[in-house]
């Protein structure tokens, strides 16, 4: 085994585990910002469809006026949603997210032939490089994420420990053939 090929596949399997989390977060705040934004709209709405319905039982400046700030914020907000698509954006994100889980798996299971000795080096270069290559496809038609994404993605996976599971996390979602637990 060549240590030094399979140094730089565990880092490149790293930086994808990193960026399919990311954009898995990302995917999350887009979806929130989504979530916030329906809900203004939603109040902006009834607040001034309440204000309307108080013009036709009073005939109040102070209720014109503040039945047309609600209606024009409401159309703010209308306006900016149509320009800005956070849903589209959350999906996009979570289909980068998709594709980059498939190369997490393929790399973890390229380092799993590397270091039991099943694949030849001119082997594991070629498919390290066929995965750089699929990288590369994934990173091109990817939406952008930020710095908060990254550190809630940071988070998650050095404090929350994602995608790490004890023996026996594992041997819940097995047969009992299958099982470490049974075979010790």
């Amino acid at each position: 085994m060549d240590a030094l090929l399979e140094d730089q596949i565990r880092e490149c399997f790293g930086r994808v585990v990193y960026t399919h989390k990311t954009h898995e977060k990302m995917a999350d705040l887009c979806a929130d910002t989504l979530r916030r934004f329906k809900i203004a709209q939603i109040v902006l709405s009834a607040l001034a469809t309440c204000g309307v319905v108080s013009l036709f039982l009073t005939d109040d400046l102070l209720a014109k006026i503040i039945t047309a700030v609600f209606s024009f914020a409401n159309l703010v907000v209308a306006g900016y949603m149509k320009g800005f698509d956070p849903g589209g954006a959350a999906q996009k994100h979570r289909d980068a997210a998709a594709l980059l889980w498939s190369v997490r798996e393929s790399y973890q299971s390229l380092l799993t032939d590397l270091v039991r000795g099943a694949l030849s080096v001119t082997d594991a270069t070629a498919r390290r490089d066929e995965l750089q290559a699929a990288v590369a496809r994934i990173y091109q038609g990817a939406p952008h994420t930020n710095g908060k994404a990254y550190q809630t993605a940071q988070h998650a996976l050095k404090q929350l420990e994602d995608y790490t599971f004890s023996d026996d996390e594992i041997d819940k979602f097995l047969p009992a053939s299958l099982r470490k637990s049974t075979r010790s």
